[in-house]
């Protein structure tokens, strides 16, 4: 007896001290392809999308058919949010494809976004109107601001009539994208009525965007991980190859599990019905300390995705 408080207390402390944010490591193993985080409104969103824009270097995000062909694979496999955008073009395609696979609307959690030049109160309102009406449903669950780059004046006016199409009942939850800190700090000196429950930035081991998370942290706003995979670039890198190996899991797996171990709603992107479906195979196994601890010191700034918003006046 004399020991086992000790120790007790030993472990208790070692749990909390690698427990960050929202889901302590012991918690790990409860997570399923069905799991939410609860946003700072109270509405819950899925943890894993699929992301619908381009899957790589030059590659446009898919349209037509490819496009209700990868809702249709996604839905089937259990992703339950999908991550669209009006710059992406392929929104009418997947309000095809949400119908086709027969699952209520109201089992689906839609994320779409306002491009840079649809940015303005006015405009604002009508491009969300023009997305209501591509993806043929009442409301969006989640819309965001796509990027900080049209400047002050047009962000702030942009988030009104986001707050504005929360009211009317058009949008459930409001946010943004690529924004940086001082972007985000900008938003929250205007003392919106409605916060912003998501910032959708690029994040992966090599751009792990510390100060940008622990902004978002300290205001509750849930980090969403765009290009998780790097769009391929490191998917060989040796470092993250030994670690699949000794997992028994592909690249791609163990970068979505490091995005959802680190608290991150993640969107990975792919229109092949099998890497669609492997990238669901993420809850079987944790990521031990150690390993953790090797992949976040990867950092090299790395922008995968060709570009990076939040670093924009």
């Amino acid at each position: 007896m004399k020991t086992f408080f000790p120790t007790l207390f030993k472990i208790y402390h070692r749990i909390t001290a690698v427990s960050k944010l929202q889901f302590p490591i012991f918690m790990m193993n409860r997570l399923s392809l069905s799991s939410t985080v609860t946003m700072n409104n109270g509405h819950k969103i899925p943890l894993l999308a699929i992301g619908m824009g381009g899957v790589g270097d030059g590659t446009e995000a898919p349209q037509g058919e490819t496009t209700q062909n990868v809702i249709l694979w996604a839905l089937e496999s259990g992703y339950r949010h999908i991550d669209t955008a009006s710059r992406y073009g392929n929104e009418e395609d997947i309000g095809i494809g949400i119908i086709k696979s027969g699952i209520p609307r109201d089992q689906i959690f839609i994320t779409t976004k306002i491009w840079d030049m649809d940015q303005g109160y006015e405009s604002t309102i009508i491009a969300a109107e023009t997305s209501l009406s591509k993806l043929q449903t009442s409301y969006i669950d989640l819309l965001l601001i796509h990027s900080p780059r049209p400047g002050s004046q047009k962000r702030i006016e942009s988030y009104r009539a986001l707050q504005e199409l929360v009211k009317r009942g058009n949008v459930r939850s409001i946010g943004v994208s690529n924004y940086g800190v001082k972007h985000l700090k900008e938003l929250m000196e205007t003392n919106p009525e409605i916060l912003p429950v998501v910032n959708q930035i690029e994040v992966h081991p090599w751009n792990n965007r510390k100060e940008i998370i622990s902004y978002c942290t300290e205001h509750k706003i849930i980090v969403e991980a765009f290009s998780p995979l790097t769009r391929g670039k490191k998917l060989n890198d040796r470092v993250l190859v030994n670690i699949a190996e000794k997992y028994n899991k592909s690249a791609a797996q163990i970068l979505i599990r490091w995005c959802l171990q680190n608290n991150f709603v993640v969107l990975p992107k792919s229109i092949n019905k099998m890497h669609i479906i492997d990238n669901t195979k993420v809850y079987d196994f944790v990521i031990e300390e150690e390993d953790m601890k090797i992949l976040d010191n990867l950092d090299e700034y790395l922008v995968a995705g060709g570009w990076d918003p939040s670093t924009s006046d």
